[in-house]
């Protein structure tokens, strides 16, 4: 877990700051019941909201974000924090899986953005949330060291025995949806590791430990050189909805709130789409 610290950033703070406001008045996106597990459903963005009157929020609150997320909700804790003065926002960046059981075994946290709609119907269920929003789409990527040493050219070669493969334990996001490509090319891929969360894959190929890791594809756009990607065919690839919520039990539900409608404003989304993350 690690502190987002203010910076000097460019957006200006009216438009932000409403988006902050409105998120004071409405709680979270979906306004679902916790017996309902179907608020976990697709919901189209908010958009940038009319200034008012209403008071700035303040307070500190931690971030519970899939390990995918963590160089965009980085950038927008600190767009947050320097558009919102007297605000502290406070990150910890796993598994879906993994995060989704601290919550409901009570760890403090305060909003929850999950790389699968599964893990937060979890926490919805457990009324930790009473309702939730999908915000982008990710879709899965082959990532090889530069010099691809295992001549990775396709979903194929990860089949064969030659070539060693890293991918997510089968429980977390990344490690179900890599299970699906392989369903739907009809590859069997015995992994020479399993690993807990997507970064972890990509570690293990950018120091050449493996010869390839099926992670995300915001994931090498974040590696930029230090990997290199190989397109898996839409025919057989498969994504995977990430929903969001502002948490029930949250000590700051407020501040909790006005983050999740940012994250879900016309400001947030451009964050998330520069780094490579669709539509939901």
């Amino acid at each position: 877990m690690r502190r987002i610290t203010v910076t000097t950033m460019a957006l200006g703070l009216a438009s932000i700051t409403a988006v902050t406001l409105a998120a004071c008045s409405s709680g979270t996106s979906s306004g679902s019941g916790a017996s309902a597990p179907a608020a976990t459903g697709s919901a189209p963005a908010a958009t940038s909201a009319s200034a008012s009157s209403s008071p700035a929020v303040s307070g500190s609150i931690t971030v519970f974000a899939a390990s995918s997320l963590k160089e965009a909700f980085s950038t927008l804790g600190q767009q947050f924090e320097a558009a919102n003065p007297g605000t502290k926002v406070t990150f910890s960046f796993g598994a879906s899986s993994t995060l989704a059981t601290q919550i409901t075994s009570g760890a403090p946290a305060d909003v929850f953005a999950s790389a699968s709609p599964k893990n937060m119907t979890q926490v919805v269920s457990a009324g930790y949330a009473t309702g939730s929003t999908n915000f982008v789409k990710n879709v899965m990527e082959i990532a090889v060291p530069p010099a691809n040493p295992g001549h990775v050219t396709g979903v194929a070669d990860l089949g064969k025995s030659s070539v060693k493969v890293a991918l997510c334990q089968p429980q977390v996001p990344c490690g179900s949806v890599a299970a699906k490509v392989f369903t739907n090319a009809r590859v069997t891929v015995k992994p020479v590791t399993l690993q807990p969360d997507v970064k972890s894959v990509l570690t293990q190929v950018e120091l050449g430990n493996v010869d390839a890791g099926v992670v995300y594809v915001t994931d090498v756009n974040a590696a930029r050189a230090k990997v290199k990607d190989i397109t898996i065919p839409d025919s057989v690839n498969a994504s995977t909805e990430y929903p969001i919520a502002a948490l029930s039990k949250s000590a700051n539900l407020t501040l909790a709130q006005a983050f999740e409608a940012y994250v879900l404003s016309d400001a947030g989304q451009a964050v998330l789409t520069a780094d490579k993350f669709e539509a939901p």
